[in-house]
């Protein structure tokens, strides 16, 4: 009883620690996200990676399981014990708490990978706009040197393995240009969960606990390179979905495979029709037909895939998730996603695609 006591005092000693620490990026910076994660990360993808799956998809197998059968234990217990219940939930959340900032959470409260870079977030309609236009050229020019054919859409020759090998050279060019983005280490696997992550409405995640990279393998595989470099950015401790994104992007276009600079350009665009779609939608209608048919069949695929596993869980899970990124100083949720458009147009202000 006496330990339980003190693990929920401490439950609320770390909350407040970790809210303190939003308040000096700078400090996470240097000392956590480019000191002690350094060690943890590396560490964790040296072991974890000696396993071909997932051993964190099984990790959290187990502790589910347990926590049901708690649950089912514990059902009658509740009037006569329930001092001593709520005191091992505390205990229970304030380990896992602990855990999860100590391996990788803390990260959400380093320097705005912006400010690290150099440029700002915020742009006018008509830039993004312009930027979109840009962009639509480059994807058009990626598709034809693939299919050599405009209404043909791009199917990816690769295996999910063959993918993961692949990422890598992406960010080893990357970080020839920016070291920060320096990835070692590889731990990449498929999720052994990836039809409940479909049903969910997630293309991946990272296990904060083993390190490991999760991709959803029943992702289309045009869109597969990109999605997998979302992930690996994780793993260099970028918490923030929106510089997930960017990163995700950056590595994919930088390889010098011509499917991953498909795959980041296609990314990048869907997401730019999407935020002018949002701000004019007959705008976004009107440059539809400057993108390859084959373009936007592989954007039907996407459109598609969503549709066969779109179900209420999905809801659920999102606002689960929505409301997990705004605890994490992630104000703006799931919209989080989207603003990476901000880093590009930006980025790309005086810079060729």
């Amino acid at each position: 009883m006496k330990k339980k006591i003190i693990l929920s005092i401490l439950l609320l000693v770390q909350i407040l620690i970790v809210n303190l620490l939003s308040f000096f990026p700078d400090f996470v910076e240097r000392y956590y996200s480019n000191g002690l994660y350094q060690y943890i990360s590396k560490g964790s993808r040296v072991f974890f990676g000696l396993f071909g799956f997932s051993i964190g998809d099984i990790i959290y197998g187990i502790v589910i399981f347990f926590i049901i059968r708690w649950i089912w234990k514990t059902r009658k217990t509740w009037r006569q014990q329930y001092k001593n219940n709520i005191l091992t939930v505390l205990s229970f959340c304030s380990v896992f708490y602990f855990l999860f900032y100590l391996l990788w959470a803390t990260n959400y409260h380093r320097v705005p990978l912006n400010e690290k870079m150099g440029f700002e977030k915020k742009y006018t309609e008509e830039e993004l706009v312009s930027f979109t236009e840009r962009l639509i050229t480059k994807a058009n020019q990626m598709h034809l040197q693939i299919v050599k054919n405009d209404s043909t859409k791009v199917v990816n020759p690769y295996t999910v393995k063959q993918i993961y090998g692949k990422a890598l050279n992406g960010y080893n060019k990357l970080a020839q240009i920016y070291p920060d983005f320096t990835y070692k280490k590889e731990s990449v696997k498929s999720s052994l969960i990836s039809t409940p992550l479909s049903y969910m409405g997630f293309g991946g995640y990272l296990n904060p606990f083993t390190n490991e990279a999760q991709v959803n393998y029943n992702l289309p595989l045009y869109n597969y390179p990109t999605t997998t470099c979302h992930e690996m950015s994780h793993q260099l401790g970028y918490a923030s979905e929106s510089e997930a994104n960017f990163i995700g992007y950056m590595a994919s276009i930088h390889n010098t495979d011509l499917y991953f600079k498909y795959s980041g350009y296609v990314f990048a665009l869907k997401y730019c029709m999407r935020n002018i779609e949002k701000l004019d939608e007959e705008k976004a209608e009107s440059m539809l037909p400057l993108i390859n048919k084959g373009i936007l069949l592989n954007f039907e695929e996407s459109h598609q895939f969503n549709d066969r596993y779109s179900s209420f869980i999905e809801v659920i899970f999102k606002g689960f998730y929505d409301n997990y990124l705004k605890l994490n100083h992630q104000k703006d949720g799931l919209e989080t996603y989207s603003k990476f458009v901000g880093y590009l147009v930006n980025y790309y202000k005086e810079k060729d695609l």
